[in-house]
């Protein structure tokens, strides 16, 4: 009996507890105008965006700092404090997309409890989403679509020596088609990001889902690797060796556990940034594994070499690299470095099969990736 009133008391407690508003300045409602991202944790109003001015509130709780900043886009922006120890702070209006930021408290970089975080710069950086309107439709969460799933995965390398992390999108129609085969995107994150920044940060299986289900792209699978090599004392490493990791450990492996076709005219890869440019590295010199081939502000050539020498003299023969790759994308931001003069000596060369790609109004960020992919998937595994 006595047990059965403590445990009646204990569930009224937590009723009553649960029915109370969170206090704290930090839970008011933001001003008009300005609504919490929808990267903030549950229940948190700052960071409070307004989609209009593209403007973002910031609110942070140190009541024994002296000096509170919050850095985004490369830019530090100073917070001021009232009476309770609650900072807050305004940044000019950015472009729309997703962004890492930090807080800076007396000069050092933390992460803000108030949003979920992302692998980013090498460490786990908090993130906001600057709302686009309906032309950011195609990277959201649609209901009226099927949706794949992102398996995360484990398999071994040889290679590397160590277990190794992959997430791999299956497109809806996987499981209702178990005699049906796959072709394979390997897709490929950035220097400082890790393997989970294209299904968190880029969105890719809304993007994929949605292309599919428009008939804009075929069914396919996409799997996500890392672009660093793991050693046994933690140390992130990124060498040349990961081309073979992926060439010689991942490629079979994806092939003994999924449905996939296992010829090249069924095989792509893409990368962003230093993604791109291990996509060029390892098609150079797996030009029997892969047709289709795409660089998302990741096309560099870098010191002395031109076009024939670049990557192991992937385009000395244009005729024989025409032959063997189908598509060769190169995707940039307006804002960032241009690859045009490369664009522009592949066609002098020869080589007509490249596509130039551009993003207007955006920088080296996810939203240029994410219009990158989805225009990139709907040309691969298609012969015009």
């Amino acid at each position: 009996m006595k047990t059965s009133i403590l445990s009646a008391l204990a569930i009224l407690i937590t009723l009553n507890l649960s029915a109370q508003p969170r206090q704290g300045p930090q839970f008011e409602p933001p001003p008009e105008g300005f609504k919490p991202a929808s990267t903030n944790i549950f229940l948190a109003n700052y960071p409070a965006v307004n989609q209009e001015t593209r403007e973002a509130i910031f609110k942070v709780v140190a009541p024994t700092a002296q000096h509170v900043q919050v850095d985004i886009a490369g830019k530090k922006y100073d917070m001021t404090e009232d009476t309770a120890g609650v900072w807050t702070g305004m940044c000019d209006p950015q472009v729309v997309g997703f962004h890492y930021y930090a807080i800076v408290i007396d000069g050092v970089r933390v992460t803000d409890k108030n949003t979920l975080t992302f692998f980013g710069s090498n460490w786990e950086m908090s993130g906001i989403e600057i709302p686009e309107g309906p032309e950011g439709d195609y990277y959201r969460f649609n209901k009226d679509i099927p949706h794949g799933q992102v398996r995360s995965i484990y398999y071994w390398s040889d290679i590397n020596g160590l277990e190794r992390h992959i997430n791999v999108y299956v497109p809806a129609e996987y499981e209702k088609n178990p005699g049906k085969k796959y072709p394979v995107l390997y897709l490929v994150h950035g220097w400082g990001e890790n393997e989970n920044g294209w299904s968190r940060q880029g969105h890719m299986a809304n993007i994929m889902d949605g292309l599919i289900a428009s008939g804009k792209a075929l069914p396919m699978i996409v799997v996500m690797p890392s672009g660093d090599i793991n050693t046994n004392s933690d140390v992130r490493e990124a060498t040349g060796n990961v081309t073979e990791i992926y060439a010689n450990d991942l490629v079979p492996f994806i092939d003994l556990t999924f449905r996939t076709y296992t010829d090249r005219e069924h095989r792509a890869m893409a990368g962003l940034s230093r993604g791109g440019f291990q996509t060029c590295l390892t098609v150079s010199t797996h030009m029997d594994k892969f047709a289709w081939m795409g660089t998302f502000s990741g096309f560099f050539i870098r010191g002395d070499d031109g076009i024939e020498t670049a990557f192991n003299g992937m385009f000395k023969d244009a005729e024989a690299f025409k032959q063997q790759m189908n598509l060769l994308f190169i995707s940039t931001g307006t804002e960032e470095r241009s690859p045009e003069q490369w664009v522009k000596a592949l066609r002098d060369h020869g080589i007509d099969n490249v596509v130039s790609h551009v993003s207007e109004g955006t920088a080296h960020e996810w939203l240029t990736w994410r219009r990158a992919l989805k225009d990139f998937a709907p040309r691969i595994f298609v012969r015009e």
